[in-house]
């Protein structure tokens, strides 16, 4: 028997309804361990949660036969695979949630990982998509199966093929009088407070804030830093790795957070935890922004500033359009130049 909720087993046809009725009082007879299934045959229990993980078992159940249908071995596994990935990587950043409570905030959040996921591997818009189509492909099958009357918010969430999404700067305004505001991340977790703080004045990658290690953040000497090093995970290029010093705001969060982030180490969640918080305390400047544009505010601040694009290019972790000659600017150098910026 489908399961109904007790109000639309109250309404069916008398036969529907016996039918039900005998079948649950077999179910309670003395000696039978069938309760739970004779109180679900008349409605009068939860239906449990459909989670995005078992969205997935289901749609191998509802669609595998139909689809793959005359293939051979090797393409059923390719057909396979995009979507344990695509329900992987959902379930990396967002959680593994019941497809009912997925809501466009949670689909924002995924997206903003991708962009980001995309910037650091140099991938294709194509890469993020083809996530989100076979994710939607699932769970809209198995909601059109199990009459579930559910709308996942998929609309606009697609990149646009060949072209990387451009983040608006966050404005220095906006910066100091609502993120720096006395209180304002008092709701954020100690860690994703700092590395959102950090990088204000350093520009780093979440990711490559999450990957610090104890060594990597010296605070002690004449020009406190932190080293972007290819240790327990690899750079975006040779270009990433580098020393960045610590001014203003950025100093004394790594000074409340001298060991790094290993809450977020090797973790996508900072992003989706940070926009989250952001976005439901009114702290982002536009629905555009999100965390990673902290750090095209501060190339934009250097950029007003004049410092040599050499400069901003090492402290960026940008490759240079010319060919590189000599050490470039000593930590000290950049210590000065970016004092003179900091927030």
């Amino acid at each position: 028997m489908r399961f109904l909720s007790y109000d639309k087993v109250a309404r069916l046809p008398v036969p529907e309804l016996m039918q039900r009725v005998d079948a649950y009082v077999e179910k309670v007879k003395p000696g039978k361990t069938g309760r739970i299934e004779a109180a679900a045959v008349l409605g009068m229990v939860e239906p449990p949660k459909i989670t995005v993980t078992r969205a997935l078992e289901l749609f191998w159940q509802i669609a595998e036969k139909d689809r793959t249908r005359g293939k051979d071995e090797d393409q059923i596994r390719r057909w396979k695979n995009p979507r344990k990935k695509a329900i992987a990587n959902f379930v990396k950043v967002i959680g593994d949630k019941p497809i009912e409570e997925i809501s466009s905030d949670d689909l924002l959040d995924w997206r903003a990982w991708w962009e980001e996921k995309i910037e650091l591997e140099d991938l294709t818009p194509n890469s993020a998509n083809k996530d989100f189509t076979h994710f939607s492909d699932t769970l809209k099958t198995v909601i059109k199966a199990k009459r579930l009357g559910l709308v996942i918010p998929m609309e606009g969430i697609h990149l646009k093929n060949g072209e990387k999404r451009t983040r608006p700067p966050f404005s220095d305004k906006w910066i100091r009088e609502k993120l720096l505001a006395p209180g304002a991340l008092d709701g954020l977790n100690l860690e994703a407070r700092c590395l959102l703080l950090g990088m204000v004045n350093t520009g780093y990658r979440p990711s490559e804030g999450a990957g610090l290690l104890p060594e990597h953040i010296r605070l002690d000497g004449d020009v406190p830093h932190i080293s972007i090093e290819p240790v327990g995970r690899a750079l975006k290029s040779q270009y990433s790795r580098r020393m960045i010093p610590l001014v203003g705001v950025s100093l004394e969060a790594f000074k409340a957070c001298p060991n790094g982030f290993p809450r977020y180490r090797g973790s996508p969640n900072v992003s989706a935890a940070a926009n989250k918080f952001m976005r439901e305390n009114g702290l982002l400047e536009t629905d555009q922004h999100t965390l990673y544009c902290l750090r095209h505010s501060f190339e934009d601040r250097m950029l007003s500033a004049e410092i040599d694009e050499r400069i901003r290019r090492d402290l960026f972790g940008h490759t240079l359009n010319r060919q590189r000659y000599g050490s470039g600017a000593s930590l000290e150098h950049a210590h000065r130049l970016l004092q003179a910026i900091a927030l």
